[in-house]
């Protein structure tokens, strides 16, 4: 064992060290460095799984990107239809990390009932559509279910289902303006098999799920017309370069966009959160190590005669300055391994039981989500150790100050 590290080791045991004057700065020092790991990792946990819930809300809803005709003229009531076959589909073979493609078309609609009316928005899909998004936020009733023949059932949200007094099982008129200003509405009667509720208002306030075969006949397409396709991809943050590497192989009458070209309001808003973060890891970090730089000063002073006996028996000034340092990383080291252990433990409560809950109209979520991987523990941890260390050589410079002579006097 080095001779430093062997000092440091015989003062941090010892019982007068735990008995001294700095004892209980020591303590205050160990309390704030925990209570700084603590908030780093709830904010970290909180922010990212934030970040990680909205995404793939607003995925679940329109995939990562959507491939459609490059009219996008928002005033016409029908999409501009493009064709089913493509080389792409059902397989994009062309292009690596994509998990599935599948078929989509929306068209307008009012839903009327007897004592009121809502406008929505039928979001008509195939039947290989991946459901599991939506099975996810099923909160009454079952997924539809796509026979050969034309199905009218439909997910309605439950934001839609409270406002109309709708429940499953139940019919309900909806209405589809014609293109032309000529003819009355379309009308067509649905059947509730499901209402699914994600929180996510922006979404759940008018989009009902159905057949892609009733907007086709809505449309009147042809089976092998629909409004475009959605990609989903195996790594959320490959989109960008993804969405690029799409565009050069789809047809050029086509169009694709990401969710960030789509929803840039929501994910400028969740930008947001990394400065948050970011702001509060280096303010904890400012203030576990001003604590420490006290209780490292504390302890210099403390151990005056200590330092003049070891000075006087040939110890260099750094050798010395490297025992302080040894301590004060035990020091850290207990503030960190009590910080990680009660907010690992609140990250665990609040992933397994959800007791902090958010409004939904203004973070799209009923619970505050957490997510945290073992690299950002890691980083973090490490990161807070190496600077708080690299913070105590300021302080310690003291310990080339004092003079042996002056030091051990009254010893």
């Amino acid at each position: 064992m080095k001779f430093e590290l062997f000092i440091a080791n015989r003062l941090t045991k010892s019982k007068e060290y735990k008995n001294s004057v700095s004892s209980p700065i020591i303590k205050i020092a160990i309390g704030a460095i925990a209570l700084g790991m603590l908030m780093m990792l709830v904010s970290i946990a909180t922010g990212i799984g934030l970040q990680k819930k909205i995404r793939e809300k607003v995925a679940g809803f329109s995939g990562h990107i959507v491939i459609s005709n490059f009219d996008n003229n928002q005033s016409k009531t029908t999409q501009q239809p493009i064709p089913l076959t493509q080389n792409f589909y059902p397989e994009f073979t062309e292009v690596s990390g994509v998990k599935q493609v599948q078929i989509f078309a929306t068209r307008p609609g009012v839903i009327r009932t007897a004592s009121d009316f809502e406008g929505i928005v039928l979001k008509g899909v195939g039947k290989e559509y991946d459901w599991s998004f939506f099975k996810a936020y099923l909160v009454a009733g079952t997924l539809p279910a796509f026979q050969d023949k034309v199905s009218k059932e439909v997910l309605v949200s439950k934001k839609i289902a409270d406002r109309m007094q709708l429940q499953v099982n139940d019919t309900f008129d909806t209405f589809f303006v014609k293109e032309s200003t000529q003819g009355l509405p379309k009308r067509r009667v649905f059947k509730v098999a499901g209402i699914y509720d994600t929180g996510f208002e922006e979404f759940d306030k008018n989009l009902i799920v159905g057949d892609i075969r009733q907007v086709q006949k809505l449309n009147k397409w042809s089976e092998n017309q629909i409004g475009g396709f959605e990609v989903f991809l195996d790594d959320f943050n490959t989109i960008e370069h993804k969405s690029l590497e799409i565009y050069q192989y789809i047809d050029p009458t086509l169009d694709s966009r990401n969710l960030f070209e789509q929803f840039p309001q929501i994910f400028e808003w969740l930008k947001l959160f990394d400065g948050n973060i970011a702001i509060i890891i280096i303010i904890m970090v400012i203030v576990a190590g001003i604590n420490m730089i006290t209780a490292l000063l504390v302890l210099i002073l403390e151990r005056s005669q200590l330092i003049g006996v070891l000075k006087t028996m040939g110890a260099s000034s750094w050798s010395i300055r490297k025992i302080f340092l040894y301590n004060a990383s035990y020091i850290i080291g207990r503030g960190l391994l009590l910080g990680n252990a009660i907010g690992l433990l609140i990250i665990f409560l609040q992933y397994q039981f959800e007791w902090i809950t958010l409004d939904p109209k203004n973070y799209y979520v009923h619970v505050a989500p957490v997510y945290i991987s073992v690299s950002h523990i890691i980083l973090l941890n490490v990161g807070t150790l190496l600077l708080c260390v690299c913070m105590m050589l300021i302080p310690s410079i003291i310990i080339t100050k004092i003079s042996p002579a002056k030091s051990v006097k009254f010893s």
